[in-house]
Formats: C-alpha cells, sequence, structure tokens
C-alpha cells in the first residue's frame, strides 16, 4: 500500500532539510526560495520496535517495516492559488498525496533569509492558498452538478455535500478542519481535504521554551503538533544507533522527532500494521482501521484475499509473552478467525487460502 505525504512549508522553513532527515537523503536545501522545482520522493520506515523481539523469537533473516512515502514540495507563497511562484507546481503535487505535513519556521539562523518568525502568519497564508485552489474548484464544478440534478433528478445529497463544503471554504476553513465527510468531495479533489500534520521546525531555544510551545499547540489544536529540529534531527541520523540512543537519553529524550512524526502521520491517515514472522522476516503490513482479515490478506497478495479461508491470530503481547506460536495454542491465546473479523493493531497472522 503505497501512501504519500507531502511535505510543504514556506521557502525556507527548513522542510526539505526535514525530508533529508527522514529520508537520510542528500536533496538540495539552499537558502533561497524554490529551490525544490521537481518534488524529491523518498520512503520511510515507521518505527517499530516489535520487529527486532519477533526477528529474534523467529531468528528472521531480516526486518521489513511499514512504510510511508515522504515528497519534499516546492514552497508555497501567496498567490500559488492563483498560479505564482511556483503556484501551479505546487498544487498539482499536493492533489497527489494522501496527506500534507505542514512545515512551519521557529528557528532563527543568519545565514537562511526570512522576513521573520511568525508560524501562525506561515500557517495562514498555506492554509488560504489551499482553501482559494479548493474554491475556484467548487465554483467551477457546481454549475456542472446542478444541471445534472435538474436533468436527472439524482445526485441531490451530493449536490448538497458540494454546497456545503462551499459554505466552509467561504468562511475560510479547510475541508479537514470542518470534519467533513471527504467521500462525496472526492470527484473534486480538494486540497484542503487532505489530513494535516503540522511540524514546527524549532532552534533548541525554541524546543526549551515551554510557554511558546504551549501557544504552538494551542495554534493547531485538536491536532497533535509535532516539534522538532531538523537539522538536528539530520545530525543525529549521522551517529550511529547505539550513539544515537545514547545522546538522545543524556538529553532526556524518549525518542527522535522523527519517529515520533512518522507515528503521528500513520495515525493521522488511519492506518495500523498487522505482523507476520518467520525464518525469512518478520514484517509489518500496512492496512486501514477498521479493514476485515480478507482485505488485509489482500495486502500481501491478491490471492489471498480472493481466496480467503481464515486467519489464525495471536496478539503481539501473547505471543512474546508465551515465546512461541505452539505456547500460545496450547494457552488457548491462538484464535481462528473468519471473513468478517475486524484486524486490530499488533495482530500476529498467519491466513490460510484456498487453491
Amino acid at each position: 500500500m503505497a501512501l504519500t505525504i507531502g511535505i510543504v512549508g514556506l521557502p525556507n522553513s527548513g522542510k526539505s532539510t526535514l525530508f533529508n532527515a527522514l529520508t537520510r537523503n542528500k536533496v538540495l536545501a539552499t537558502n533561497y526560495p524554490f529551490a525544490t522545482v521537481t518534488p524529491n520522493v523518498g520512503a520511510v520506515g515507521v518505527p517499530d520496535p516489535r520487529l527486532q523481539v519477533l526477528s529474534d523469537l523467529y531468528r528472521s533473516e531480516r526486518i521489513i517495516p511499514a512504510t510511508v512515502n515522504f515528497v519534499d514540495i516546492a514552497g508555497i507563497a501567496k498567490g500559488a492559488s492563483r498560479g505564482e511562484g511556483m503556484g501551479n507546481a505546487f498544487l498539482a503535487h499536493i492533489r497527489e498525496a494522501d496527506a500534507i505535513c505542514l512545515v512551519t519556521r521557529v528557528f532563527a539562523d543568519d545565514d537562511v533569509s526570512y522576513d521573520g518568525i511568525d508560524p501562525a502568519s506561515d500557517i495562514e497564508t498555506i492554509t488560504t492558498e489551499l482553501v482559494l485552489a479548493d474554491l475556484q474548484s467548487v465554483e467551477k464544478a457546481l454549475p456542472r452538478l446542478e444541471k445534472e440534478v435538474r436533468i436527472k433528478r439524482e445526485s441531490a445529497d451530493k449536490l448538497a455535500a458540494w454546497q456545503r463544503a462551499y459554505d466552509v471554504l467561504s468562511e475560510g476553513t479547510t475541508i479537514f478542519a470542518a470534519g467533513l465527510d471527504p467521500e462525496p468531495l472526492r470527484d473534486l479533489w480538494l486540497l484542503s481535504a487532505k489530513p494535516t500534520i503540522y511540524v514546527f521546525n524549532c532552534d533548541q531555544a525554541a524546543l526549551a521554551d515551554t510557554a511558546g510551545l504551549d501557544k504552538l499547540r494551542a495554534l493547531v489544536a485538536p491536532a497533535e503538533p509535532i516539534f522538532l529540529d531538523a537539522k538536528f534531527e539530520a545530525e543525529l541520523n549521522e551517529m550511529t544507533a547505539d550513539e544515537a540512543r545514547e545522546f538522545l537519553a543524556d538529553m532526556g529524550v524518549a525518542e527522535p522527532g522523527l519517529d515520533h512524526l512518522a507515528h503521528v502521520g500513520f495515525a493521522t491517515l488511519g492506518l495500523q500494521t498487522f505482523l507476520t514472522a518467520g525464518p525469512k522476516e518478520a514484517r509489518a503490513w500496512t492496512i486501514h482501521q477498521g479493514w476485515t482479515a480478507p482485505l488485509a490478506a489482500g495486502v500481501i497478495h491478491t490471492d489471498f484475499q480472493k481466496r480467503f479461508i481464515k486467519a489464525e491470530v495471536i496478539s503481539y503481547d501473547d505471543l512474546v509473552a508465551l515465546g512461541s506460536v505452539a505456547a500460545a495454542r496450547t494457552a488457548g491465546k491462538s484464535r481462528i478467525e473468519g471473513k468478517d473479523y475486524v484486524m486490530q493493531d499488533g495482530d500476529v497472522v498467519e491466513f490460510r487460502a484456498g487453491k
């Protein structure tokens, strides 16, 4: 399941530095606007310590985490919805993403050109351009649907949803923030309907300012913001895993900001993982929350979904506590589930399919 999060921000917000840190890439990160013309794409593994435990248990040859694709998109500027700057390319690349990672500058750097540190204004600028672009899309599409409803006398519910979207956008609110059902709006490919992750790119002084962080948190509530220093995270990636853990422990930090971002991104997209393990690999598979066992089986192979018979399911905690599948079966912790079973995060599964 290829899922994509587009990294957006005003020029010199540090989004390319963040992309480099996430993907361990070396894309161009400069102190002038619009350095990112062609979007850069990188797959990022979602940190999951359960995989190492399963790998040790099964003596697996390799570990394969769930992944999310991050895309470094050209910096936005006022007027993007009218095609100014890199506007048209910016908006087109966002349309292709499943979610938006909005990076806002909260750091000072004399070597980087900027007009000042104003996160509220930066978020408003980007949000406004997305809303204006969507408003244009809805205004253009509404007459066509209204005519269709008059002639065919159907799609009335869809028209009502589109009109509601128009009202929300006219108020300057994003579709996602308004909580509108995106399904009847799917044909419009609205930018502001995409889930949004807010990343505040801070320097160490900003990260130490508790009161300042609280103000930023309130700025995007009820969304869960990410506070990190993209430059520091990039430097952290240059260390070995042991060195990084020791360094973070000395700083009293539980996990790298990038790990937090990957987890929040997964949750924002409404995703979860199930696990498989054996001698060849321990692997996390990405599915949507609420998926049934046959749909999950189809992520491994479409034939597994078509020919699904049943699934043997053991919770990760039970499997680790008991030490083996055989012990879990003996203890009654192994379950045989059918087509209606709704997958839970961390299920360790073996699917059984017909020929």
